[in-house]
């Protein structure tokens, strides 16, 4: 009886690994090496023929360098407990967190800077996002989470999405805006396959990057996934119209390093920079209200 329930948990692993294996573009000889099992076991690993030990299924983690919460994943489908906490901003224990997020939001003034999750969702923004969002959206009412007002939403496209990814890709928001916007795009569904490309079908990131691989107008080739090995280019400045004014932004992005909590992992600080020195005396400009 034991037997025939295992099965069922060591398949899932098995999907699990695979699935990350494809995203990373690893055989399984190459990710046994890696793990220093032999690719025998892995195999029996994956057909669910096998039942791993606890730190077998860690030295593949780390080996596929996958996320904590794939990691808990992995640890859950194999029958072991999970090891790594998600907690909230808001949780006990996370206030030295919070108001170092909130101190990198404020020295960022004047530029931009706002707190994403791994899906893009809108955490918190500092005032000079608040002002860029405005700018280009108007007083909407989907934003106003993050203080960025509320009243009717400037474009047609009805209730702005609290979500940073969804306001470039999707038409009627940002887009019209964006002057290269089929060169920022690509790099941005490049940055989600490669955060979520291994998660199973069904799951919450699988569901994300399919409904943003359904949005109108995306750019040619955008449903093919590209090879794993693909590079990304360092600097891709976003050029952003509005009216005569014109601002060329480059976005950094801190994560916090070595991290045991899924939560605090998945966090991302995006922080905004002028490309030219018009983009900064433009912002400058909106922070003194001219």
């Amino acid at each position: 009886m034991s037997t025939l329930t295992a099965r069922p948990a060591a398949s899932a692993l098995g999907r699990l690994l695979r699935q990350w294996r494809a995203a990373r573009g690893l055989s399984q000889l190459e990710l046994a090496l890696r793990a220093g099992v032999s690719a025998r076991h892995l195999s029996f690993i994956e057909t669910g023929r096998a039942q791993p030990g606890r730190e077998v299924v860690m030295r593949l983690s780390r080996a596929l360098d996958l996320p904590l919460r794939d990691r808990n994943a992995a640890l859950t489908a194999a029958g072991y407990a999970q090891i790594y906490r998600q907690a909230s901003l808001q949780a006990p224990g996370m206030e030295p967190i919070s108001r170092a997020l909130e101190f990198m939001l404020r020295q960022q003034e004047p530029y931009p800077a706002m707190v994403v999750d791994r899906l893009g969702n809108l955490l918190r923004v500092n005032r000079a996002a608040r002002r860029f969002f405005e700018l280009f959206l108007g007083s909407s009412a989907g934003l106003t989470g993050m203080g960025l007002g509320a009243g009717e939403p400037h474009s047609e496209a009805g209730e702005a999405p609290n979500n940073i990814i969804r306001l470039v890709l999707g038409p009627g928001w940002l887009k019209p805006f964006i002057a290269n916007w089929d060169e920022v795009a690509r790099l941005i569904l490049l940055r989600v396959r490669r955060d979520v490309g291994g998660d199973a079908p069904g799951s919450e990131g699988a569901a994300f990057l399919e409904s943003l691989l359904s949005l109108p107008g995306l750019p040619p080739g955008s449903d093919v996934p590209p090879p794993p090995e693909a590079p990304a280019l360092p600097l891709v400045p976003t050029e952003f119209h509005h009216g005569e004014r014109v601002f060329r932004l480059f976005t950094t992005l801190t994560t916090f390093g070595t991290p045991q909590d899924v939560t605090l992992q998945e966090l991302r600080l995006e922080s905004s920079f002028p490309a030219d020195e018009a983009t900064d005396a433009l912002l400058r400009d909106m922070a003194a209200g001219q």
